[in-house]
């Protein structure tokens, strides 16, 4: 039997929401990789479909940047790290 989960009374409603925001990963666009290279690490490391691939790295080259991963910190710490062993520039953040 778990014991039971208690609800802290001080939080407000924002800080609670702030709390169940997922963490998310942001790859950037940089001079250096050719944009079959990004979508060749997205489909290698995330397992995406070529299309989605595609669609992410279009969001790079003409926004700057693209949420490529979302989920807890440990897992977005994770993801970045592999973004950068790929030589690609990414953060981490909370989902907005």
């Amino acid at each position: 039997m778990s014991a039971p989960v208690e609800i802290e009374p001080d939080l407000t409603p924002d800080e609670i929401t702030q709390t169940a925001k997922p963490w998310v990963t942001i790859v950037w666009n940089d001079p250096v990789n050719l944009m079959s290279y990004v979508t060749y690490v997205f489909q290698k490391y995330f397992g995406y479909s070529k299309k989605k691939a595609e669609k992410l790295m279009m969001e790079v080259h003409e926004d700057g940047k693209s949420v490529v991963s979302s989920g807890t910190r440990e897992e977005m710490e994770r993801d970045v790290q592999a973004m950068h062993e790929y030589g690609l520039w990414a953060t981490m953040d909370r989902q907005d």
